[in-house]
């Protein structure tokens, strides 16, 4: 094998920073890259969300042969690379949300809950940033990949794996080359519904020459994980955080209690709404993406003038007037006007936007809340292993080589069982 045949890995994005990894894996005239996110950095206040915008301030990577030459103005080198493909680990916007910008002819896979829930997210073209030519809610096909199903990609081969995050539907990554096998956990956890998933998923990545994990629960030395953390404060589990809304409603009997949860936590929202005591109202639009992504009916209610959704049965509806006057029948989902939520009531805020410290809205937005004489219960689960997990992780696979990305501090991260490589933006390793 000469040198050009020899596997690489390059990393463009996401490496210092939680969120928008952005790997390429290359092999003679294959390439894959993974995956398709955008850092989130509000305080930037950036002027747009345009392709040089975003290059420029780093919040995607500058890969070459990937993203559409109408947004770059560089067309593909195909006699370069003859084949080429594109996967995302999950819906989350630092893995997704560029998704638009790959170039048309190069397939994109996911796991088949993400290939169907991504284009119901973006339906209004508010979720992914835009693709050139198309109208703004135009999602790019994204190709439903079959569980642990190889997929051929030249001289590479892409297998997907079911995982757990608190994104539904996540999965993880292996991939082989002719000298190389390369396991991507994508963002994961062993504290959620599927940790036999996740065990599954580390045991097929066991003989695998490269780890490449992310270490969310690494970003925060100076905070106890086991106590302060606020990403890891609250319920150990998923199950715990269920049985929360529930106690929390028994202990409230004579009250009003709202709660709102992120779009993509559609297992988390599942479970709450099968194990609540009280009745669970959504947003119409939260129940249209559940109708329209897993055809399922829930109760819903209408904001005053909002436009009504076909697809949702009107039998199911709830009158917003009634969710304001009630006390004690109903769980529901609150979106806006906090102002007309009553005075005394409890807010349970699960994960939901703003998310936290970091985003600008997210003060003000508490801050309403305590000046409405609401309270605010924060019942958070993180979607990330903490750094017992992630050596937990970490010893299943027992890699070569250990690569660290995905977090504040990767450097934080040790590798007992071999190499430990801490790349930099836009560096390539040969293997």
């Amino acid at each position: 094998m000469t040198l050009k045949d020899r596997t690489t890995i390059t990393f463009y994005n996401g490496l210092n920073t939680i969120g928008g990894p952005m790997i390429e894996v290359a092999c003679h005239k294959s390439h894959i890259l993974f995956d398709l996110g955008e850092v989130y950095r509000p305080e930037l206040n950036l002027p747009d969300e345009k392709y040089q915008t975003l290059v420029q301030n780093e919040l995607i990577g500058d890969v070459p042969n990937f993203y559409d030459p109408e947004l770059t103005g560089q067309p593909l080198d195909h006699d370069r690379w003859e084949h080429a493909a594109a996967y995302m680990s999950h819906l989350h916007l630092d893995h997704s949300k560029a998704m638009n910008f790959l170039a048309p002819e190069i397939p994109l896979y996911a796991g088949p809950i993400t290939a169907k829930m991504l284009p119901a997210l973006n339906e209004k073209g508010d979720f992914l940033l835009p693709a050139a030519d198309h109208e703004a809610s135009y999602t790019r096909p994204i190709i439903a990949a079959d569980y642990q199903k190889p997929i051929e990609v030249g001289d590479i081969t892409m297998t997907v794996w079911p995982s757990d995050h608190d994104a539904y539907g996540a999965t993880g990554l292996i991939v082989r080359t002719p000298d190389l096998a390369i396991a991507y956990t994508g963002d994961i956890r062993l504290h959620g519904y599927h940790p036999d998933w996740v065990k599954k998923f580390l045991a097929a990545a066991k003989d695998c020459d490269v780890l490449i994990t992310e270490a969310t629960g690494f970003s925060w030395p100076e905070e106890k994980h086991e106590e302060n953390s606020e990403e890891f404060t609250g319920p150990k589990n998923e199950d715990e955080l269920t049985a929360k809304f529930v106690q929390l409603q028994n202990d409230n009997a004579k009250r009003q209690i709202t709660f709102n949860t992120y779009p993509t936590n559609v297992e988390r929202l599942l479970r709450i709404i099968s194990d609540s005591p009280r009745k669970v109202v959504l947003h119409a639009a939260r129940a249209h993406l559940l109708k329209e992504s897993l055809d399922k009916d829930f109760p819903y209610y209408y904001l005053p003038g909002e436009q009504k959704f076909v697809d949702l049965k009107p039998e199911l509806a709830v009158h917003y007037d009634d969710l304001l006057n009630d006390d004690h029948e109903f769980l529901w989902q609150a979106v806006a006007d906090f102002d007309h939520l009553q005075k005394g009531g409890l807010y349970i805020h699960s994960n939901a936007e703003p998310l936290g410290d970091f985003d600008p809205a997210y003060k003000p937005f508490m801050q309403n809340l305590a000046e409405q004489n609401i309270e605010v219960q924060t019942l958070r689960c993180s979607g990330h292993a903490d750094e017992q997990e992630l050596k937990q992780i970490i010893a299943w696979v027992q890699p070569p080589t250990l690569i660290p990305v995905h977090t504040l501090h990767p450097e934080l991260v040790e590798n007992p069982y071999g190499n430990r490589i801490l790349p930099k933006r836009n560096q390539t390793i040969a293997f």
